[in-house]
């Protein structure tokens, strides 16, 4: 019963997924190292509503705004509203119910760097270690070549045209968290103000500790 509710909310975010997918031939060819990694590096900016799937079963809602490289914005929704974002070097965590400074760690510590790179080149040595078809998409498991520890990301793409349906990111302890993205605005002017951690925790009223 618990995986029916899990469904029915996740439900609304699925529904651009699952439209494109039905347009889709049951089995396809997987999709290129090449092809994904164009399709990347030409993903400057972006916006789409997500779902996520916590390690715990829970459910959060929000928006994800990427400016790449090294850039994103995950603003959740109520009852949430934690802010989460990366400004090219460090991630910071602010928490809506605290007072103190973001906590802060750096970005190439977490596998969302690998997507967030100047440059993606998903055929470099051992960044890959899988890359299959699911029935029409493709799954790329990666990590950092040099730094498996920091854990892996597995990035769910589908065809016609490639597109970026999804990303399960596994820790080091081997907690998966997956996050289901709606449809894809590109394009998009995104101020720079969204990924200023400085700048939201003036407007938050709190400190910033020193990086």
């Amino acid at each position: 019963m618990r995986s029916m509710r899990i469904l029915a909310l996740v439900a609304p975010a699925l529904a651009p997924v699952l439209v494109a997918l039905a347009a889709l031939p049951a089995q396809a060819e997987k999709l290129p190292l090449a092809e994904l990694s164009r399709y990347l590096n030409g993903l400057s900016t972006a916006e789409a509503e997500f779902t996520q799937i916590n390690p715990d079963g829970t459910l959060a809602t929000g928006t994800i705004r990427i400016n790449r490289p090294g850039k994103v914005r995950f603003e959740y929704a109520p009852p949430d509203r934690t802010v989460v974002m990366a400004d090219g070097q460090q991630v910071a965590i602010f928490d809506p119910k605290s007072n103190q400074p973001p906590e802060q760690y750096p970005l190439r510590r977490t596998p969302l760097h690998l997507i967030l790179a100047p440059t993606v080149d998903l055929g470099a040595a051992r960044m890959v270690v899988g890359h299959a078809e699911e029935g029409p998409a493709t799954r790329v498991t990666a990590q950092d070549p040099d730094h498996p520890e920091y854990g892996r990301i597995d990035l769910i793409f589908t065809p016609g045209p490639t597109e970026l349906r999804q990303w399960v990111i596994t820790d080091d302890a081997g907690n998966r968290t997956t996050m289901i993205l709606g449809e894809m605005k590109k394009g998009t002017a995104l101020p720079a103000r969204l990924f200023d951690i400085g700048a939201e925790a003036k407007a938050r009223g709190i400190p910033v500790s020193d990086r």
